[in-house]
C-alpha cells in the first residue's frame, strides 16, 4: 500500500511539473489582440503612398500594430480559413517568421499568435545591411515545400515565389496605410538563416522584409 501511494505521489508530481513547464513555454508565446479590420487608408491612396524606405526608428511596434500587420500579410479573413493573400490550390505554404528583440517567432494565422521559436535576438542574421539589427521587426518568408503536394522543385519554387510576392505586397500596403517604413530584402544569407532558424531541408528561405516607424527628422 505504501509503495502504491509513493508511486501515485511521484506520478502526480511528474504530471504537475510537466504542466508547469508547458504553461511556462506557452507564456512565452505572444497572443496578439484581434486585428483591427475597419478603417485605415483607402486602397487607392495606399497604392499612391506605397514605397520602400530604409530609414527606421528603433521604437518598438505595439502588439496591436503587429497583429494588424501580420493579419494584413497573410491572416485568416474568411470562416473557411482562407487568407488575405492568394495561394495556389490553397496550399498556404509560406510561414512568416518574425525576428524581434525579444526573440524569434513564427506567425500562427489560425490562432492569431506569434509562436516562440528561439528566445534570443537574431535580427542581424536576417540580412547584410546594418539597419536589420536595429529595426524593431524583421520578417522572413519561409516556403514549406512539404505543403505543395505535386510538381517538381522548380514548380514549388515558382509558386512559393508568387505567394511570397503577394504577402510582401500586403505588408507594403499596410505600412503605407499605417505610416510605417518597410523594405523587402533579397541581400540575405539563406543558408545562415536556415541554420539559425533550425529549418528542415524542405523549408526554403525566400525573402526578408524589415518594418518599423520612420526615423524622426
Amino acid at each position: 500500500m505504501k509503495l502504491y501511494s509513493r508511486a501515485a505521489f511521484l506520478l502526480v508530481l511528474f504530471l504537475l511539473l510537466g504542466a508547469l513547464d508547458s504553461a511556462g513555454q506557452e507564456a512565452k508565446d505572444l497572443k496578439l489582440p484581434p486585428p483591427q479590420t475597419q478603417g485605415g487608408m483607402p486602397l487607392m491612396q495606399a497604392l499612391k503612398e506605397r514605397q520602400t524606405s530604409r530609414d527606421f526608428s528603433a521604437e518598438k511596434l505595439p502588439l496591436q500594430t503587429l497583429s494588424n500587420l501580420l493579419w494584413a500579410a497573410d491572416g485568416v479573413n474568411r470562416p473557411d480559413g482562407k487568407r488575405t493573400a492568394p495561394s495556389a490550390v490553397n496550399w498556404q505554404n509560406i510561414d512568416i517568421y518574425a525576428a524581434l528583440a525579444e526573440g524569434l517567432y513564427v506567425y500562427d494565422p489560425k490562432a492569431n499568435a506569434l509562436k516562440l521559436v528561439l528566445e534570443k535576438d537574431v535580427r542581424e542574421v536576417t540580412g547584410k545591411q546594418d539597419f536589420v539589427k536595429l529595426v524593431p521587426l524583421d520578417l522572413v518568408y519561409v516556403a514549406d515545400f512539404s505543403k505543395i503536394t505535386r510538381g517538381t522543385d522548380e514548380d514549388k519554387s515558382f509558386y512559393s515565389a508568387a505567394h511570397t510576392g503577394f504577402i510582401s505586397q500586403n505588408v507594403y500596403l499596410y505600412c503605407a496605410s499605417a505610416g510605417l517604413s518597410t523594405v523587402v530584402r533579397g541581400l540575405i544569407d539563406k543558408a545562415e538563416i536556415a541554420k539559425v532558424f533550425q529549418l528542415r531541408p524542405d523549408q526554403k528561405v525566400m525573402l526578408s522584409q524589415s518594418v518599423g516607424f520612420p526615423k524622426k527628422k
